[in-house]
């Protein structure tokens, strides 16, 4: 087992629940961020991050640790195509080389989007040609592509999108309307979307650190049961004590009124298909709740 790991982004919603796992699991961790905060726990440390869109010397925080977990990056659709280069690619780039330096074992947290654009016809496999849709995805990509050269000892996760206390995103949304006391007429719609528990995401991370076979390979990591948008409101409002409420309605109307608000991207989102099983991890042992 690695007994320091640092972890970069450790401010994000998933740093700061993967921080307080490893923690829990008895790692030493290094919880590096531009807004470092008071650690919560004594195996916990912060470190200072610099803006990683300027040149950075990764040497003396690797130094400190056995491995890496690198979150940070600019997040999807809040950048220019240059920021998403700089920070997303080039900076993990200079990472992996550090780490090759090092002999430290780099755990680089991707996104599916690396592999797909916001909808896949057809279930997506770790052997599929990957196809990225904007710059988001096409900045982690590089990045995959960058550490892959580098020589470095590397494991790459493709997380579908993650959901739990303080998540962000079309989740979030999706909870936020299924608090609401109404309603809802989304029971009509049936395509299934992957998505990935905070829980299992970091029970993931435990394996990849802890096991040697997932060296040098790139991982699908999900729930291994996709889920629709009704699956999600039922489940939230379940949690709340309340009946499903969902009512059936046309499909085609739904997505021409998201179309109508210029929300179709959103649609594409949540009303489309997106399935990604985590096959390839399930099978080396990994055992999600």
């Amino acid at each position: 087992m690695a007994a320091t790991v640092l972890v970069t982004g450790a401010d994000g919603f998933i740093g700061r629940n993967l921080v307080g796992y490893l923690a829990s699991q008895g790692f030493q961790v290094i919880a590096a961020s531009r807004a470092a905060s008071v650690p919560s726990r004594a195996n916990v440390v912060t470190a200072p991050l610099p803006d990683l869109a300027l040149p950075f010397d990764w040497q003396p925080l690797l130094e400190r640790c056995d491995a890496v977990v690198h979150l940070a990056g600019v997040a999807h659709r809040f950048s220019e195509d240059e920021q998403y280069n700089l920070v997303n690619h080039l900076a993990t780039a200079g990472l992996a080389k550090a780490a090759c330096r090092q002999q430290k074992h780099l755990v680089f947290v991707s996104s599916i989007a690396a592999q797909s654009g916001p909808f896949s016809e057809q279930e997506l496999t770790e052997e599929a040609p990957p196809k990225p849709a904007n710059s988001y995805g096409r900045s982690k990509l590089a990045a995959e592509q960058a550490i892959r050269a580098s020589g470095a000892c590397f494991t790459i996760l493709r997380p579908v999108v993650i959901y739990g206390q303080g998540e962000k995103g079309n989740v979030s949304i999706i909870h936020r309307v299924a608090s609401l006391p109404i309603p809802l007429p989304f029971g009509g719609l049936t395509a299934q979307r992957s998505v990935l528990s905070i829980d299992n995401f970091c029970s993931a991370i435990v394996m990849i650190l802890t096991e040697p076979r997932t060296h040098g390979e790139t991982f699908i990591v999900s729930d291994p049961t996709p889920v629709t948008v009704c699956d999600l409101i039922s489940r939230h409002r379940a949690v709340l004590g309340r009946s499903p409420g969902l009512v059936a309605i046309p499909e085609r109307w739904i997505e021409l009124t998201f179309a109508a608000f210029g929300l179709a991207d959103t649609w594409n989102r949540v009303g489309k298909p997106l399935v990604a099983r985590p096959t390839k991890l399930l099978a080396l042992g990994w055992k999600p709740s």
